[in-house]
């Protein structure tokens, strides 16, 4: 199944440089090189979890490139968590936890404010535990049933 493109959508808030502009600054990566290798890397990484509706409207909330990104990924069959979604991204990418969770970071603050606040909820439902923290936003408990 390929994602379409929904009709009447509003077209992305920013273009490709401006998003790799605040890449760079949330990340004080020191050239937008280094800031476009981490919106691929994370969007990639992020392409390969998301899927159904969030995966077609967070693509069209992003700058066309970015958003070729996110959909060139076929989506994995194992949901990672949170900090699954680090060490994986870690591991294909050849760089440390510590940088992938720094790119990730930087990259998702701006998919975040791109997404807005309705898109990302329905995202983060979607996701596992733990990516709430990547996407900079609090981590609230799902509550448990009680026990009978």
């Amino acid at each position: 199944m390929y994602d379409q493109p929904r009709p009447h959508q509003a077209t992305p808030a920013m273009t490709f440089g401006q998003m790799l502009e605040r890449v760079r600054y949330e990340g004080a990566y020191p050239t937008p090189e280094r800031a476009a290798e981490a919106v691929h890397h994370v969007l990639a990484a992020l392409g390969r979890q998301l899927t159904g509706d969030e995966r077609v409207d967070l693509a069209q909330a992003l700058p066309a490139e970015a958003a070729l990104t996110l959909t060139a990924q076929i989506p994995d069959t194992r949901q990672l968590t949170g900090w699954g979604f680090v060490k994986d991204m870690a591991a294909r990418t050849g760089v440390s936890p510590a940088v992938a969770r720094w790119d990730t970071g930087a990259v998702l603050a701006v998919v975040t404010r791109l997404a807005g606040p309705d898109l990302l909820a329905r995202i983060l439902r979607q996701l596992p535990d733990g990516y709430a923290l990547l996407f900079g936003q609090a981590q609230l408990r799902r509550p448990e049933p009680a026990a009978a």
